[in-house]
């Protein structure tokens, strides 16, 4: 999908991704916060549609085209209901599962390889509020990275500018706030290394 000039912003869809890939501060009242509230608008409309009806596996993938601004793959697979305050920041390659419940904060960018399982009610975010209080509106975009056959279970939230590395396991109701490296089992609150995958086959 192309997107041309937002109404109220003055920007557009590149310039949107190419501020992303800067990582800087999106300061409130900016014309990208104002991009930010038109997008989320329209990933409104967009999961309302998802979420509300049945639809078959082939217009799950169409609408999550739609709302991605990129064309998904057919072997995408999700479990609506599904969440996002953006979708034009989510990119996700072949064989990929999101299960029901989850909640994608994707302005900063999220990047989920191919092979991966999504557990119910995950949470990616890719924002972080200004500390300083009097500019706690003002926001930092950072990117979640997760790695091929990585197989996120429920419940788990992951912070931004987490990278999760191939063919990792992260436990039920995790909370994500470093780098995991591949091939290791990781759990708990904050999550840690537990093991090798290697040690469990």
């Amino acid at each position: 999908m192309k997107w041309g000039k937002m109404c109220n912003s003055g920007l557009n869809i590149d310039d949107f991704y190419a501020y992303m890939q800067e990582g800087r501060i999106v300061e409130a009242d900016s014309p990208m916060s104002v991009l930010f509230n038109e997008l989320a608008q329209e990933a409104l409309k967009i999961t309302v549609e998802l979420n509300n009806k049945y639809h078959t596996p082939e217009k799950v993938v169409e609408i999550f085209s739609v709302l991605t601004g990129k064309e998904v793959d057919k072997s995408f697979r999700m479990f609506p209901p599904f969440y996002t305050d953006c979708g034009k920041n989510i990119n996700v390659g072949k064989n990929v599962f999101i299960n029901s419940g989850c909640k994608f904060q994707d302005q900063g960018g999220i990047y989920i390889d191919d092979g991966c399982l999504i557990g119910h009610n995950v949470v990616i975010t890719t924002l972080n509020h200004d500390k300083n209080p009097e500019k706690r509106y003002s926001m930092l975009p950072k990117p979640v990275k997760i790695g091929k056959n990585v197989w996120i279970g429920s419940n788990v939230t992951i912070i931004p500018g987490v990278t999760i590395g191939d063919n990792s396991i992260i436990g039920a109701g995790s909370v994500v706030v470093k780098n995991i490296p591949d091939n290791t089992i990781a759990a708990c609150n904050p999550c840690k290394v537990i093991k090798n995958i290697e040690s469990e086959l």
